[in-house]
């Protein structure tokens, strides 16, 4: 019985996709073809330490599985089964994620709706938190059908999603459309400002534009496409604006203002979205591909949470695009560092490799603290209440956001099968150079307005040991940064917004003075290594037992505050060390050595500086002592200025002494 038949008004919840032809490496995301199912892949398990599969086995893996060629997608929705194949949609964009919606919502049933052509069979299955699978229901198909199933959420209370495969006749199957629905209303059909905040990336921000005008079933309920653009190299002088432009019909709205950073063009996305009366605020990065039906899943879903509920996407990667960042994230709260809800959950999973099916810990619901602002929607009725970000300029204002929402009751939901392909940071280092500044200052500013410990539990402890590894390994201009972000904490909240377009001019303005910071592009741009050993005698360093840390870290420190450097060192560097080999326990054990950055792009010659490392050592310790002294004041100070700092006023007045029109 169809929709319309059964007299009930049915809204689509999740429709079933496929890539685009510029997507190949993307297609296990989509369908999978493999028997295999139940298998974990982790680096404590026997299957990950067998033999390596083989490269056939390999290659069937990352183009679907065996039967499943990328000439079968026929559209976004339909495809073909070769006769006497099987395919699953048991995938990361296609299963149902069954478990989010039975604890996020009031849904508790769900229609899905399959139509084929040919003959064959259509299989639906479902798992459980555990990763058992499970078959439900199967029907036999021929010629043009429409096959209804209907689906209680009921026992999905801790994980679980629903998928269905498709098994083809002898003379072929194919999937024509197919979509989950429910009969449930929406608490309302929201409106949402989707906003790009960007800094010289305007080929990114275009691209993302042509997606959304090629797709505009997934604007219907969106309101406005708003580019805060902080650059130098503008967006409107990109070539094909005009045209893109025109494509998304005046919904595109260009704001020109200074370098607030992103937490500056993020605060006014959402600035904008109350503003304009929307929803929803959904910001994305520049720097990323966005699958468009993610805009519509995540709208559907938040329009039917049953409280106002932040709803983020996932992160996989622009460059390895089956690799999924993270299925969610959380902060520990006695370190306030990123970390993961479970301990069988992993970092960086491979969909090629492993695929939904054969991964159990992915049928387990994740509930997290926070979602990357690389995509993520917020209601602006959480904006209204709890304020807008925090002015950090950049690092740590999408995991204070979340936190600050969660203590103001509203939870935040990274949804499966919403996503965007986003620039790794596994190639970057982002700890080292400029961006340390903000990371230390960010991070401390977040401990004191959130930390349920005393004292900020480990935060003091790691932030010294952080400062004692920069000075052993011999990265002075990262080290001031540090200490210019301990300084800037004393000088209260107040100054935030105030610094918030000047601070990363004043930290850049110190690279000047530290050879380690003096980027050049090839290794023969510097004096070759005497030949030698080398200060390691030839023999790589391993990272110090944890019980010899305390021990070696003296001795260390010790050496380099009392050893003169050779004096050759100075003229010639005593080695030189690819980036993923510049730990800071083999860094230590030089007077001087080029390190290549962790982009690849340039390499920079790191000198040892006994004064140097004295001075700036003496003034972690005095910063860090002043610290503890004083932390439940600043604590206090931090806590009470939030709602001012993050509000509307406040920020518009941020925005109004950065724009080039002042408003």
């Amino acid at each position: 019985m169809s929709a319309a038949e059964s007299g009930t008004e049915w809204a689509v919840l999740q429709r079933v996709i496929l890539p685009t032809e510029s997507a190949v490496d993307t297609l296990p995301l989509y369908v999978d073809a493999s028997s295999a199912s139940g298998i974990r892949l982790r680096e404590n398990d026997e299957l990950a330490r067998a033999p390596k599969l083989p490269e056939d086995k390999l290659a069937m893996f990352s183009s679907g599985g065996p039967g499943v060629h990328f000439d079968d997608v026929v559209s976004r929705r339909s495809m073909n089964v070769r006769a006497g194949e099987q395919v699953s949609f048991g995938t990361y964009f296609n299963a149902f994620p069954a478990s989010y919606w039975r604890r996020w919502t009031d849904v508790r049933s769900v229609r899905l709706e399959v139509t084929t052509s040919g003959e064959g069979t259509v299989t639906v299955s479902k798992s459980n938190a555990r990763g058992s699978l499970q078959r439900v229901d199967s029907a036999h198909v021929q010629g043009t059908a429409t096959t209804v199933f209907d689906l209680t959420l009921v026992p999905f209370g801790d994980g679980g999603w629903y998928w269905f495969d498709l098994a083809a006749g002898h003379d072929g199957l194919v999937l024509e459309s197919a979509q989950w629905s429910t009969a449930e209303a929406p608490r309302e059909r929201g409106q949402v400002t989707l906003e790009i905040t960007t800094m010289n990336k305007p080929d990114f921000c275009l691209n993302n534009a042509r997606i959304l005008a090629a797709n505009p079933e997934a604007l219907e309920n969106v309101k406005e496409i708003l580019i805060v653009d902080q650059g130098t190299q503008k967006v409107r002088d990109e070539e094909g604006f005009a045209e893109v432009s025109a494509a998304l019909g005046g919904k595109l709205r260009v704001i020109d203002q200074g370098n607030l950073g992103g937490s500056g063009g993020f605060a006014r996305g959402m600035y904008e979205s109350v503003q304009n009366g929307s929803d929803y605020a959904l910001l994305l990065d520049d720097d990323v591909v966005v699958e468009p039906e993610s805009i519509l899943r995540m709208l559907a879903f938040a329009d039917r949470c049953k409280n106002p509920t932040i709803v983020g996407g996932h992160m996989f990667d622009l460059h390895n695009r089956s690799v999924l960042h993270t299925f969610g994230e959380v902060v520990d709260p006695f370190r306030i560092v990123p970390a993961t809800p479970h301990a069988d959950m992993e970092m960086r999973h491979d969909f090629s490799i492993a695929n939904l099916r054969q991964t159990s810990w992915l049928h387990r619901r994740v509930d997290v603290d926070y979602n990357g602002w690389w995509m993520c929607m917020i209601p602006t009725a959480v904006i209204r209440e709890i304020g807008l970000s925090l002015p950090l300029f950049i690092k740590w204002d999408d995991a204070e956001y979340g936190l600050r929402a969660r203590e103001a009751g509203f939870a935040t939901v990274s949804l499966p099968g919403a996503a965007v392909w986003h620039v790794s940071w596994l190639d970057k280092d982002d700890m080292v150079g400029w961006q340390s500044y903000f990371h230390e200052r960010n991070r401390l500013i977040t401990t004191l307005i959130h930390s349920p410990y005393p004292k900020g539990g480990r935060v003091l402890r790691e932030s010294v040991q952080a400062d004692v590894k920069h000075l052993v390994s011999m990265q002075y201009f990262t080290e001031h940064g540090r200490l210019e972000a301990l300084k800037d904490i004393f000088k209260g909240p107040e100054q935030l917004h105030a610094t918030l377009a000047t601070k990363l001019p004043q930290i850049n303005a110190l690279r000047a003075q530290y050879a380690d910071a003096q980027l050049k592009e090839n290794v023969d741009d510097f004096p070759a290594p005497k030949i030698g050993r080398g200060p390691m005698g030839g023999v790589a360093v391993g990272m110090p037992h944890k019980k010899d840390l305390v021990s070696w870290g003296l001795k260390t420190v010790a050496r380099q505050l009392v050893k003169a450097p050779d004096p050759s060192a100075a003229e010639r560097p005593q080695g030189v060390l690819a980036h993923r080999d510049s730990r800071w326990f083999r860094l230590a054990h030089f007077d001087s050595v080029v390190v290549t950055n962790a982009e690849g792009t340039g390499m920079s010659w790191y000198r040892r500086d006994p004064k140097l490392l004295r001075s700036m050592l003496a003034e972690s310790a005095r910063l860090h002592l002043r610290l503890v002294r004083e932390w439940d004041e600043l604590g206090e100070r931090y806590r009470s200025a939030v709602a001012e700092i993050t509000s509307m006023d406040a920020w518009k007045k941020t925005f109004e002494q950065h724009s080039p029109d002042g408003k």
